[in-house]
């Protein structure tokens, strides 16, 4: 079996390609890296290192890769002949390799009519969909009818923590053990992929919003709230008491909403929380705060990690929830100056206040309870910054 896999990152390699390899397929990754892409040619295999106290390496074999800029007709080439196409390139990323996948999709058409899937496992709500979408801008309205026929496009959930890393050998990686890779159901072709590892189900909506706002959210504001100390890691932050009493209390409302809307027992719940935030504090892993605290205005957005649940809750429950205020706050007060977003954000409020960034970017009236409870947070962590 053959897979491609856009995307040799540490991500690409340390959990999307580590469990293909692991499941039999030739794993051929595309990317524009020169000395990852060299490399990967060269070794054919690579190491994962799992963070934790055994410290387990997993020998990763059966890869190669190709410059998608340098080798286009050979990554079109692979696309007619694969049994499976994944992406872990980034949201942003996706519109690029749209064209490369449209033509190579096309092409298939007239030598290959197997059925294949496309899997955009990245870090977005329906990364398949809006990769589909971008394909789809690419095609003839009379082909449309021929990738919906032989192509399906499966939404997926992933979660891995896998941080900035360096080592002697560029292509090893370590990863945390946990891992998970939620694929829906809908939009299959012909039989379910083979793929160790992976969960597959009829409804991905219940999962996504768990793993985003759980995972994400408290993940976000240990990031935000790190920073606010002057914390450089993750996992220093999450030893901070207060910190993590923040984070716990932000994931319990976030837990309510979650609990409310799909009748989860409570309890499970509350102990998925606990595994996340261990998981946040694995000492084997050294994750930046300001990696995840990288670009605030999209993680401000009326549906993502900080502002969804907060509104929810508020919706289902007419309370504020204080937690996840808190950790809004924190994140209008990121500052870092190599982030471009964080520096469009602090212009805005200087410019136009919170209440303005708030509408423009999370989509909140002026006058909703949140703003202003987010506004009166934002001042006391001012007046707490001035004085630390």
């Amino acid at each position: 079996m053959l897979a491609v896999h856009f995307g040799a990152g540490n991500i690409g390699r340390g959990f999307i390609g580590s469990l293909l390899s692991q499941s039999g397929y030739e794993v051929v990754f595309v990317d524009i890296n020169d000395e990852v892409v060299r490399l990967l040619k060269e070794k054919q295999a690579y190491r994962v290192i799992v963070a934790d106290e055994t410290e387990q390496e997993q020998p990763i074999r059966n890869v190669s890769a190709l410059n998608s800029q340098t080798e286009r007709e050979k990554v079109i080439d692979y696309i007619t002949k694969a049994h499976l196409v994944t992406t872990a390139v980034g949201p942003h990323v996706l519109p690029a390799i749209a064209a490369i996948l449209a033509e190579g999709l096309q092409k298939r058409l007239t030598v290959n009519q197997a059925p294949l899937h496309i899997i955009a496992c990245e870090n977005m709500i329906g990364g398949s969909d809006v990769l589909k979408s971008h394909v789809f801008a690419m095609i003839s309205e009379a082909d449309k009818p021929l990738f919906e026929k032989y192509y399906g496009f499966l939404n997926c959930a992933v979660d891995r923590i896998v941080p900035n890393q360096k080592h002697a050998d560029p292509l090893t990686v370590v990863v945390e053990p946990f891992f998970e890779w939620v694929i829906e159901k809908r939009n299959i072709i012909g039989g379910i992929p083979s793929i160790q590892g992976a969960h597959f189900v009829d409804d991905l909506q219940p999962y996504i919003e768990r793993k985003l706002f759980t995972v994400n959210t408290g993940h976000a504001i240990a990031s935000y709230l790190g920073y606010y100390k002057k914390i450089q890691t993750i996992q220093e932050a999450m030893k901070d008491e207060e910190i993590r009493s923040d984070v716990e209390k932000a994931l319990h409302e976030s837990g309510a909403v979650l609990v409310k809307k799909y009748g989860w027992n409570e309890s499970e719940h509350e102990s998925y929380i606990q595994k996340i935030i261990q998981r946040f504090m694995n000492p084997s892993i050294s994750d930046e705060v300001v990696r995840v605290a990288r670009s605030p205005i999209r993680k401000l957005g009326a549906n993502d990690r900080l502002i969804g649940p907060a509104v929810q809750y508020y919706d289902l429950f007419g309370q504020i929830p204080r937690g996840l205020v808190k950790g809004i706050a924190a994140l209008l007060l990121f500052d870092y100056e190599n982030d471009k977003e964080a520096v469009a954000l602090q212009q805005t409020i200087q410019k136009s206040g919170v209440e303005e960034a708030l509408f423009q970017y999370a989509q909140l009236e002026k006058e909703h309870p949140l703003v202003i409870a987010i506004k009166n947070q934002f001042s006391g962590l001012s007046r707490e910054n001035v004085n630390m």
